[in-house]
């Protein structure tokens, strides 16, 4: 089993504390196949006649038939490996001790309560090498009313400031476009009670995300099942 880092968006977030988000989707980027001459895999544009993927001993097929056009690799992993989540973050001052803030829903959580900051006598050990480079001079609560301090991109929270881990359930290919009302519910639109279609609030969000006529360019994703180890509901 492998831990790797994962970065989600504050809606993202909001829904996975919420128990309703336990799928995601990320834009699948492969390499050349042996069967695709060099002159049709001009910036991957052999992908739109790929028809289907398999998978073998955790390498991807793109096929067209018989032949390969495509190759890749789960760069989330497999079944059964973890992922640790990066979300927009920032160290802070609680009342005189050090802690870790959490825009997505204001959480503010005390370092100490990792037991791995702890000394022998149960209090926060403030020569850990990990804390050296972070400052706690913000008050938390002046970061949350935005009197004072600045927000950190997920893409640099360290492992120890991840407060909420998933668990890889199940890993396939397919088309953006063909994301189903009840894959919509599992990414956190809506509700499966709600018999309103659902996925047009999937194509903004996506789009909000990932970037404007990302929808209509219909690219091939990865769709991760997960389960929530650590944080939220689950």
């Amino acid at each position: 089993m492998k831990a790797r880092p994962i970065l989600l968006k504050s809606q993202e977030i909001t829904a996975v504390l919420e128990g309703r988000k336990i799928q995601l989707r990320r834009i699948l980027k492969a390499k050349q196949g042996g069967d695709c001459p060099a002159e049709m895999w001009v910036d991957q544009l052999a992908l739109k006649d790929v028809i289907e993927w398999r998978e073998q001993e955790d390498q991807w097929f793109g096929l067209m038939g018989y032949r390969t056009l495509a190759l890749a690799n789960c760069p989330f992993g497999k079944v059964g490996d973890h992922l640790w989540v990066r979300e927009t973050w920032a160290g802070v001052n609680l009342y005189g001790e050090i802690a870790l803030a959490y825009k997505a829903d204001s959480e503010v959580i005390r370092v100490v309560e990792n037991e791995s900051f702890q000394g022998e006598d149960g209090l926060i050990n403030y020569d850990d090498p990990r804390l050296e480079k972070y400052s706690f001079a913000a008050w938390a609560d002046d970061l949350l009313d935005g009197k004072e301090g600045s927000w950190k991109p997920p893409v640099q929270m360290p492992r120890w400031a991840s407060r909420i881990l998933l668990e890889i359930t199940n890993v396939r290919i397919e088309r953006l476009n063909e994301i189903s009302e009840a894959d919509c519910v599992k990414e956190g639109i809506g509700s499966a009670l709600l018999r309103d279609c659902k996925k047009p609030k999937f194509i903004e969000q996506w789009e909000q995300i990932h970037g404007p006529d990302t929808w209509s360019q219909n690219p091939w994703v990865w769709v991760i099942d997960f389960r929530v180890v650590e944080g939220g509901e689950s």
